[in-house]
Formats: C-alpha cells, sequence, structure tokens
C-alpha cells in the first residue's frame, strides 16, 4: 500500500567487490561440459559448513549478467553464503537458455538435461567447499525461475527452498515428495512473463506462460497447504505501486508460500535498478535479496528419519 507518510526510496548499495573469491568452474555432465561462477566468502565457514544459493540467470542471458542484475554477490561479500551463478546452454555464449519445462529457446528444444546439470554441480561443490547439506538454495530470474522452480520440484531432497523472480512455473506438472517452502516476486506489468499468463507483449521465445497464481497454488496443493492465503498490504515508497504479500502454509509447518505481488512494477528484480527501460520499472522500496535471504536462512532441508 502506498504511503505518502513513508521516507524516500532508498539507493541501492553499490555492488561489492571484497571479500569473496570468484572462480569458474567445470563439470562434465553427459559430453559436455558445463560451468559456474562460484563466489566463495573470505570468512571463515560456520562449523557445519556454508549454506549454499545457485542463483540461475533468465533466458538470453549469462551468469555474467545475473551477477550484475540481481546483486546477490552481496551474499558472499558478507559471509552468509557460497553463491554459485549456473551457465545454461546455446550456441551463443552470451545467451543462455534453461529447459525450465515448456520454455526457453534451445535448452527446452533440445531438452537440455539442466537438472541433472545442478545434480552434479552439487555433488562437485560438496566435495570440494565446506557445503552445509541442509541449507541449499535456487533462486533465479525469468527463465531462470523456471529452472528454480523445477530443481526445486525435482531435487527436493536437496534442494531446503526456492525463490523465483518474475517467472513461472513452466512444469505441466509437479509432484514434491516433500513440500518445499518457495517466495515469488512478481510486478503486474510484467511484459514478459505476465503475472495473468499468456504470452508476454515483449517476449522473445512467445511462449504460453501459466498465470502466476495457478502456478503458485499448484505449489500450495503440492505441499499440503490450504489454498486461501493470508494477504498483507505493505509500505511503498516507490511512486506509482502498492506491494501486497500473500502466504499460503507456515514455516513451522514446512510448507510457506510467500508472493510479493507488486502493483506497477515490470520484468525486473525488486530493490535493483534495472539495466534496461525495456524491462519496465523496479520496485526500489522492496529489497529482494534481503528478503530472500531471510526467507532461505529460515528454511532448512529437514532431518531425515533413519
Amino acid at each position: 500500500m502506498s504511503s505518502g507518510n513513508q521516507m524516500s526510496p532508498p539507493t541501492p548499495p553499490a555492488d561489492p567487490t571484497t571479500g569473496f573469491s570468484v572462480t569458474e568452474w567445470t563439470v562434465p555432465v553427459g559430453a559436455r561440459q558445463r560451468m559456474a561462477l562460484v563466489c566463495v566468502p573470505e570468512a571463515h565457514p560456520p562449523p557445519t559448513g556454508w549454506p549454499l544459493v545457485l542463483a540461475f540467470h533468465g533466458g538470453r542471458s549469462h551468469p555474467d549478467m545475473m551477477r550484475r542484475f540481481s546483486g546477490l554477490d552481496i551474499l558472499a561479500a558478507t559471509g552468509r553464503a557460497v553463491v554459485v551463478y549456473p551457465a545454461g546452454t546455446g550456441t551463443r555464449e552470451s545467451m543462455l537458455t534453461w529447459n525450465g519445462g515448456n520454455c526457453c529457446g534451445e535448452a527446452r528444444d533440445g531438452q537440455s538435461d539442466d537438472v541433472g546439470f545442478v545434480r552434479e554441480l552439487l555433488a562437485a561443490l560438496s566435495a570440494r567447499l565446506p557445503i552445509d547439506p541442509a541449507r541449499i538454495h535456487a533462486t533465479g530470474m525469468s527463465n531462470g525461475a523456471m529452472m528454480a522452480y523445477r530443481v526445486g520440484a525435482e531435487l527436493a531432497d536437496s534442494i531446503a527452498s526456492i525463490a523465483p523472480v518474475a517467472g513461472p512455473l513452466a512444469l505441466e506438472t509437479i509432484s514434491l515428495s516433500r513440500p518445499v517452502p518457495l517466495i515469488h516476486f512478481h510486478g503486474s506489468l510484467d511484459q514478459f512473463t505476465p503475472l495473468e499468463g499468456g504470452v508476454g507483449r515483449r517476449s522473445v521465445t512467445r511462449t504460453h506462460h501459466r498465470a502466476i497464481l495457478a502456478g503458485l497454488l499448484e505449489w500450495v496443493r503440492a505441499g499440503g497447504g490450504s489454498e486461501t492465503p493470508q494477504k498483507t498490504p505493505l509500505p511503498c515508497t516507490d511512486a506509482g505501486m502498492t506491494i501486497e504479500r500473500w502466504v499460503w502454509g507456515s514455516a513451522a509447518a514446512g510448507n510457506e508460500v510467500v508472493w510479493y505481488r507488486v502493483e506497477g512494477a515490470g520484468h525486473t528484480w525488486p530493490g535493483r535498478v534495472p539495466d534496461s527501460f525495456y524491462l519496465g520499472s523496479s520496485v526500489l522500496s522492496l529489497p529482494a535479496n534481503e528478503i530472500i535471504w531471510d526467507f532461505f536462512a529460515a528454511h532448512r532441508l529437514p532431518e531425515r528419519a533413519d
């Protein structure tokens, strides 16, 4: 809910450049060598190992662009998590995509085994870094959000929680082996992956997307939650925008699903200034990275019964 009594939107902090290292990793998956950028804090790891955040880039993009676009390096710079930016596939290194289900591009058309890649990548990371296996999370933008949904659904034994941004559930059906907590951000004026579904006015792939709420409700049902959300309007200092938070389930029950619905925002990462006006407006008073981290920190894989 907009309020004229709020302070001006905060200026997003400069992207961090110190406090962590960045290395390029390659992982064999079948006949391919797959790549990821790995950001490791310089601080000492916790006794149980680092939390790990997978951050999937958008369609026709690449890991370096995802680093700039999302600003998630801050989690490594502040010693909170190892942040990994996997690379999708494609004939042009700067225009990669993910096989998120019914989208997108060469990855979908060639049925790229991107879930297999993530499985092998997690194994390699866990073998070489002190990673807490109960605190592995996934986020992503647009086509990368679809990939976060997919690994959450198909690697529920490894992924503690997910945070899709500006991308829908793209799988035809899902069957979760356990409830997977989820937090989703989406703008009402998204012209690439429309809130109400269908083909976005500015879509390059011309994919017919599922409505955001329909995908969220399917996730809620798969996790055994009630389909009736609790809705809360939130303060918003961005002109012409309002924010409403929808919550299904609960953290205590392990089936929490949260949606930040931003009226007036486009195909953007909340709290970050987009690098192109073509994407629409971003809600700067909603710090997605901090909200995502708090959500991840509140959810870990449940202990397995022997």
